[in-house]
């Protein structure tokens, strides 16, 4: 009994399987096949690319980092030589304004140092 089942299921197996045998076009398949192919090629050659930019990138990455970290430096020693400059100069025409009042006209206060204080929160 169980052999005459087996036996029917495989024939129902290999009918069904004929069937779509007949549905699928093998020249579709073989088109879509090369397609694939054509496609991963192309992926394959794409990843090559990019790799190869990366390793450049990172390699021309190296060659300036250093002048960067010594520019970044520079640049906020210059802003604390700056601030530390018009600070003192802020200093001095308190001390001027105190001494000689009439020293600069009203609009001139605004002038010297028009600088936005960008410590302050806005």
């Amino acid at each position: 009994m169980e052999q005459l089942e087996k036996e029917s299921i495989r024939e129902a197996s290999k009918e069904v399987s004929g069937e779509f045998k007949t549905l699928i076009d093998h020249q579709d398949l073989d088109s879509l096949k090369q397609l694939q192919h054509l496609i991963l090629g192309r992926l394959q050659d794409s990843n090559a690319v990019l790799t190869h930019f990366n390793e450049y990138s990172e390699q021309c990455f190296g060659e300036v980092a250093n002048d960067f970290s010594r520019n970044t430096r520079v640049l906020k020693s210059m802003k604390s030589d700056l601030d530390y400059i018009f600070l003192k100069l802020r200093s001095m025409k308190a001390k001027i304004l105190a001494t000689y009042p009439d020293a600069f006209p009203d609009e001139s206060t605004q002038v010297l140092d028009g600088r936005p204080d960008l410590e302050k929160p806005q």
